[in-house]
Formats: C-alpha cells, structure tokens, sequence
C-alpha cells in the first residue's frame, strides 16, 4: 500500500474474487478510489492494475488474512497511516463449512468464525466509529438468505450469517440518525467458489436458484443507494426468505436439510 490523496476511500473485504470483485468493478466505475482486501496479494494487484486502468482510480491492495488475530485491527491501522478515509465499507469476506457439524474439521470452523464473525464485527465498529463521528459514511453487511433459517449441514455457517443479518439491522437504525447508512445484503447461492470452498456439490434443485455475481452486488449497491436496510436479491430468494415468516420452523429445517445435503 501507498499513499493516498486524502479523498474518500471505499473499502472492500474478500475482493480477490466472486461478489468481492464485483464490488470493486462497480465501485470503480463510480470513480470511487478503492481499498482491496484479501489474502491473494497477486490476485489483488491483477484486480487493480484492470481498475486503474478502466476507470483510472486510485487502488490500494491490503493482503490481510482476516481470520487471523486483531487482522482487522492491523487493517485500520494501516489505512489510517496512510491517512486514508474510509466512508464506504463493503464488508463481504466470508467462507462456508458443508457437512454435518459434529465432523467438521474444529480449526476450519473457527477460522469461519474469525472471519464471518469477529472480522466482520471489528470493521465494523472500527470504521463504524469514525463515519458516525464525521457524520457521514455506508456499510454494505454480506449475510445470506441461509441466515434466515436453520439449515443443517450448514448449521454453523448459516449461524454466523444469521447474526450478519441481526447485526447489520440494528446497526442500520443505530446509525441512521448519524448520518451513516448499514444496508444488509442477503443473497441465494451465487456462481461463485463458495460451494467449493465448502467442499459442497449443489443440487440440480438448488441450482435452480443460482444467480450470477454481477447481479448480487448491483443490488447490494442499489438497496445501499436507497437507505435500506436489508435486501435479498432474485425472485425465488425473496419468497424463500418470506416463507420463513409463515413456515413452521421444523418443516423449513426438513426442507433446507433435503436441499442442502
């Protein structure tokens, strides 16, 4: 990372792939200067030389681990040495675990919990802080429709983006007299390399509901827009979403456990 020029920054966790570099694309072509954040420098540094080169901003490439110890800590630490100000954070890193809970590896489950969980909760307080004391400033949340329902086999995961999803609209209403807007995005499955990464082989079924990440992230970017506080993309998202509000909850866990296995 170098210098900045002082103006606001947007920063985006996760942007090496999937959703995160949709962020970044749609971000840059608002002419937003970018903070990129990931463990792949090399991933990152392809991402902005395409940026900088398209929409001719200003990017930063942070190689962080976000599961590891006060990692979100260090990554505030740096964007303020570098007097960068952050007033758009797009809080998306974040990785699933398939199976059943009692046979996951314990390492990979606390790593998603570091990272779903604590990560998310710490740039969130740290940068929340500052845009709520400048008056100003949006947070993109990245949940998950599964943070709506219990969902064995993803039992953990789907934990950890219920919390997302609380958190993100509390903040939403603690926040608003501030000035500052937290909008809650909760998508379906997207084509993205989450399923793989959770050693998961998707159902023709669930694929049925698969959206593409260009898609996701222009509605993140539209509810975050329009001051909402939780959006979820594509139709059948929507309704599998409202259902849970009429379901029984032990026939929407049957449901989800048949769809996810």
């Amino acid at each position: 990372m170098s210098a900045g020029n002082g103006s606001g920054w947007a920063l985006v966790t996760g942007a090496s792939s999937g959703l995160g570099v949709e962020f970044a694309r749609l971000l840059a072509a608002r002419g937003r200067n970018l903070v990129l954040v990931a463990r792949s420098v090399e991933a990152l540094e392809t991402l902005a030389a395409e940026l900088t080169a398209a929409h001719r901003v200003a990017v930063r490439v942070a190689a962080l681990d976000l599961s590891q110890p006060d990692a979100a800590i260090e990554l505030k630490r740096r964007t303020d040495g570098l007097g960068l100000r952050v007033d758009t954070l797009i809080n998306n890193a974040g990785f699933g675990v398939h199976g059943e809970f009692v046979e996951a590896d314990s390492r990979r489950l606390q790593q998603m919990l570091d990272v779903n969980v604590s990560a998310l909760t710490q740039l969130a307080r740290l940068y929340g802080e500052d845009m709520r004391r400048r008056g100003d400033g949006r947070m993109l949340l990245v949940a998950s429709l599964l943070g709506f329902m219990a969902s064995p086999v993803y039992a953990a995961y789907a934990a950890t983006k219920a919390y997302v999803l609380s958190l993100g609209e509390a903040l939403h209403d603690e926040l608003a007299p501030h000035g500052v807007t937290v909008t809650v995005l909760a998508p379906g499955l997207t084509d993205t390399a989450f399923t793989r990464t959770a050693g998961h082989e998707a159902s023709a079924t669930l694929k049925l509901m698969l959206m593409q990440p260009r898609p996701v992230a222009e509605a993140g970017l539209r509810a975050l827009d329009d001051g909402r506080a939780c959006v979820v993309p594509g139709v059948l998202n929507k309704l599998s979403a409202w259902s849970t509000r009429i379901t029984p909850r032990a026939m929407h866990r049957r449901i989800m456990q048949a769809l996810l296995a």
